[in-house]
This record gives C-alpha cells, structure tokens and sequence, in this order.
C-alpha cells in the first residue's frame, strides 16, 4: 500500500484555456479539489506555497478551510519557505489549522526554492544574523518553531493578567498535541535529508535535486531516501519516519487526456543551474497508457522506496479535469503496482 495525493502550485493566469483566472478561483477551486480528491479516496491535499506570485501563498486560511470540508484526507504543504516565516506566529496558525481538520495537518516546510523578487524574505521583515546566509536563517527559524510545538511554557505571565493563567510559563495557544510529529523538510541535498531526519522530522522529496553522483535522479533520490531512513534510525526517534516524492503522471484514458499529454512525458531527466550555481538534476514526467505507465513507475526506484506519492497537477485545468487526473491513476494504474 502507498497514500497518494496531490501536490497543487495554484498558479492562475488569464490565459486561454485557464479555469483559474484569480486568486479567488485558485482558493476555492483547492478546496473544491480536496473534495473530489477524498470522495475518490485519495490519501492527501498538499499546496506548494510561493510568495510575489500568481500561485498559492499564506497557506493556513487554505488548509483551515480544507480542514473544515473534509474529515479524512491529510492536508499539507509542499513547501512553506521558512525564511519567510515567524515560527511565533506560524505556531498558532498551524495549531489553529490542525484543531479544525482534527489532526490531519502534514506540514512540509523548507528552505524554499527560487524567488520572484530579491531576497523577498527582507520585505517581511526577516534578514540573516550576522555570520548567517538565509538558508541558516530559514533552519533557524525551524528549530524555534519545532520548538514551539512541543508545547511547553516558555513566556513569563504577566503579574496582573488580563484573563487567569495556569500556573507556570506559558506557551503559544491553541496548542494542537501531535503537530510537532507531522512536520516534514523538503530536502534538496543529501546533507540535507540527513538533517532532517535528526531534527525528526519526515522527508519531502520532490521532482528535483542537487546533483551529487551524476546517476539517474530516480537512483540519485534513492539513495537520499535511504541515507535519510539510516539517520532516522541512529538519532532513535520514538515514532515512524515518513517519506513522499512528488511527480507529474498522467494515464491516457480519454481522448482529452490525449490531447493534453499524448505526446507523453519529459522522458529523460533535466540537468540545469539552481540558485545560479548549483548543479541540479531535475526528474522526468510520466505520460502513457495504464499499462505502459504502470510498468514505467515500477522502474523508479525512489517512489518504491517512498511511502507517500503526490501527484503534480495542472490545477489550470480545473476540478473536474483534475479530479478526472487523480481518479485514472487510483483506479487504472495504482492497483497493477500494488499500491491499492
């Protein structure tokens, strides 16, 4: 058994063809696929997260609103940028969040990817410390917030509070018990991955990595996969590590499909330049038939050593189509290989 879901960019544009032409459509269109996703019985609603762009961004009014739509899916992020973030403030929304979905959050979060704007993390008022770049401010910030979660008293109560305290410091409310056990790190490195796992926090991996050993991605996230389930093991955490990639698959069942991706997949691997110098490798997409793409997934060895599969979709298309997208794979592709 794998738990599939759904990664979202939440782009909108206005361009021909588009069914989300606002912000308005993005947010309520992700919502309404959340829905037609856990009727289907798929496993998961994530939402990538991007600031100064026409995609999703602040993701907890979203993830709320899920939560109070829904009563079974695990609803996540993929990633929130933690550069940008005061964990302060993140705690009490991600608390408040989880309570209304019951428990379902699984927050990914990272050091974020490429920006629209320079050093966009400035405009919220966030700068690295002296001696710091923004990836160390954006792991900084993590470790507070990770911090915060386990929900003990830190702040020194006012003598003549407005409302009574309980005895001791407090901490930042509502607290949501469990949430500190469903953060996950999008990890592009290895290093990274293995950071991850001793912080005890699951693992993102997503359609792109840094380029350590020139084999094929799916060989390349492999092996992080498993560096990351070896340094879970050492740091003795009491609970299961958890790993999910994500990847564009459609499985050509309609003429429509056909006429969106017949011409397949991007079947090779991409090699380009990420953050200006660092050599990355970037996975191939998956368009065929049931059959033949049931066989081609069985080839890729990091989504057989992952326990969580989020599908890419092209929410440009709208709810039906995408839901039509989730359905085909569950139905025609998923039970071949052993997943449902």
């Amino acid at each position: 058994m794998k738990k599939i879901g759904f990664l979202s960019f939440g782009h909108w544009s206005d361009s021909p063809g588009s069914q989300a032409r606002s912000g308005s459509d993005v947010l309520l269109q992700s919502i309404d696929l959340a829905v037609a996703a856990e009727e289907l019985g798929a496993d998961g609603a994530f939402y990538r997260v991007h600031h100064f762009a026409r995609q999703l961004a602040s993701p907890f009014p979203l993830l709320a609103a899920v939560g109070a739509k829904t009563s079974t899916i695990e609803i996540g992020t993929g990633v929130i940028d933690m550069r940008y973030e005061n964990p302060f403030y993140m705690a009490e929304d991600a608390g408040a969040a989880d309570l209304i979905a019951g428990g379902r959050l699984q927050l990914g979060i990272s050091r974020g990817s490429g920006e629209q704007v320079v050093d966009g993390w400035r405009y919220f008022g966030f700068q690295p410390a002296e001696g710091e770049d923004h990836a160390a401010m954006a792991r900084r910030h993590t470790q507070v917030f990770l911090q915060i979660l386990q929900g003990e008293g830190f702040a020194e109560p006012h003598p003549q509070p407005m409302f009574p305290n309980p005895p001791g410091l407090l901490r930042i409310e509502p607290h949501s018990e469990g949430l500190r056990q469903r953060i996950w790190w999008g990890a592009a490195s290895n290093a990274t991955a293995v950071w991850a796992a001793q912080m005890g926090m699951h693992l993102q991996s997503s359609t792109l990595k840094t380029d350590e050993t020139g084999e094929p991605f799916h060989i390349q996230q492999a092996k992080q996969i498993r560096a990351y389930r070896e340094a879970w093991k050492e740091a003795g955490h009491d609970y299961e590590p958890r790993v999910s990639v994500s990847r564009s698959i459609f499985a050509i069942v309609s003429d429509e499909d056909r006429m969106y991706f017949g011409r397949g997949g991007n079947d090779q691997d991409q090699i380009g330049m990420l953050h200006g110098n660092v050599r990355s490798i970037f996975g191939r997409s998956y368009a065929a038939e049931p059959g033949m793409l049931a066989k081609q997934l069985a080839e890729d060895e990091a989504i057989a050593e992952a326990d969580t599969l989020l599908l890419t979709v092209p929410n440009q298309l709208g709810v039906d189509y995408n839901a039509h997208v989730l359905e085909a794979i569950l139905t025609q592709v998923a039970p071949e290989l052993g997943w449902r």
